[in-house]
């Protein structure tokens, strides 16, 4: 038996309020006692943690993987080594793979994986159709038989009459639905969002519509079948609005943006930086502070790393071209610390509410909190800076804006239930 027992560190636990100094006693890392200040048990080791933070682990809805594949972009090995690194105890793996995880033998090779011992525990979406390609449905309860976290394409469902059915098919399972809206017809070619910038810029404009018009037949099929979805990938102004009448209308209907699209708009592709190619593109600066302003307020519930890995080859090409997605769980928080609560727009609770709390309630699970008999919790020092250099990352790619940059704050160590 080890017991560590971690003094004066700033607890963080969302689902009590707590946010306090305190002392926190571990054995083997399960937790048995919290206090403002607690005596050392004999043969304990002492940790000072002035100025570092303890909170619950990190929970991420969606990030995607290569494997199988594309193991030379991430495999499930280096995708929990990453997420480990980044603080997250639990990673929701979309079906986004070759072939994607549409039946119970494809899912059933992927549970197989075990991450190392403490390492974060990776759970699976199965797809809601056949490849995911939004045409056929796939034998969905088959996939809940075994042991698909819940369903969710990762691609838009442009047909709404399927989308209706799969509403209605998963009504009585109960289990987590994540639904992207887009339609595509309206998206086009378009691979910046459509406005004053991208036509200055030169490049293809993504109209809002096509997220709006989507999540508004989304929301009222929703509202019919009486279904609760969570709405993925929200990024535009007109969005959140639509969320927002939404809940108070009481449509069952959770919501979350990607941590990208509130840390950048259409002005930062400036210089066509193939990393800052999203899907959705990033929104006008009015739609980024909609976006900031719908997580403090939680109009918005969590925020979705959406982590989604490339090689080096895939991803340096001209901007146009370039696949979508950058990486990101290893640098999520640390960033979003400095961005929101360094420079006090958001409380620390809300951050760690949004991406730890919030996110395991979406995915209808218990969420990770600082109580007795609990082992999922991380240790965060805010203040020290590293490089984000690819020797320093765990993740198998770099595809990020920040590589190469300081970074200040860093997880120094994730206690995870796996």
């Amino acid at each position: 038996m080890t017991q560590e027992l971690f003094q004066q560190a700033r607890l963080i636990d969302p689902t009590q309020g707590r946010d306090e100094v305190g002392d926190l006693l571990v054995e083997d890392g399960v937790i048995v006692a919290i206090a403002s200040s607690l005596e050392a048990p004999p043969n304990a080791t002492v940790h000072d943690c002035k100025g570092l933070i303890i909170g619950p682990g990190l929970v991420d809805l969606y990030s995607q993987c290569g494997d199988p594949g594309h193991e030379e972009r991430e495999t499930l090995a280096s995708l929990a080594a990453a997420a480990t690194a980044g603080g997250f105890s639990r990673v929701a793996v979309l079906p986004t793979t070759s072939p994607a995880i549409d039946n119970a033998a494809q899912l059933a090779q992927q549970l197989r994986f075990k991450p190392l011992a403490g390492q974060t525990q990776l759970q699976f979406w199965a797809a809601l159709t056949e490849g995911a390609k939004g045409k056929q449905m796939t034998e969905l309860q088959e996939l809940n038989e075994a042991g698909a976290l819940g369903f969710c394409d990762g691609h838009p469902v442009g047909d709404m009459a399927l989308l209706r059915r799969l509403l209605e098919y998963l009504h009585p399972m109960e289990r987590p639905i994540a639904l992207w809206a887009q339609e595509p017809a309206l998206a086009g070619s378009g691979i910046a969002r459509e406005g004053p910038i991208a036509l200055q810029l030169g490049l293809p404009g993504d109209p809002a519509t096509s997220e709006t018009v989507a999540l508004a037949a989304l929301i009222e099929a929703v509202r019919t079948s009486g279904t609760p979805a969570h709405c993925m990938r929200i990024s535009t102004a007109r969005g959140v609005e639509l969320v927002q009448q939404a809940k108070a209308a009481q449509i069952p209907i959770t919501a979350s943006v990607t941590w990208m699209h509130l840390l950048f708009n259409s002005q930062d592709l400036q210089n066509y930086d193939p990393c800052l190619r999203l899907s959705p593109p990033l929104g006008n600066p009015e739609d980024q502070q909609a976006l900031i302003e719908a997580v403090k307020t939680g109009v918005i519930d969590c925020i979705a790393i959406d982590h989604s890995p490339y090689s080096y080859e895939e991803k340096t090409v001209a901007f146009g071209v370039a696949p979508s997605g950058a990486i990101g769980l290893e640098l999520a928080l640390p960033i979003l610390w400095e961005q929101f609560i360094t420079n006090g727009d958001w409380s620390a609770l809300n951050l760690w509410e949004r991406l730890s709390s919030q996110p395991a309630q979406c995915l209808q699970q218990i969420p990770p909190s600082l109580e007795q008999n609990q082992r999922e919790w991380l240790l965060f020092n805010p203040h020290q800076s590293w490089q984000a250099r690819i020797e320093n990352l765990q993740s198998l790619a770099a595809n990020s804006p920040f590589l190469s940059n300081k970074i200040t704050g860093k997880v120094l160590r994730l206690q995870s239930s796996n």
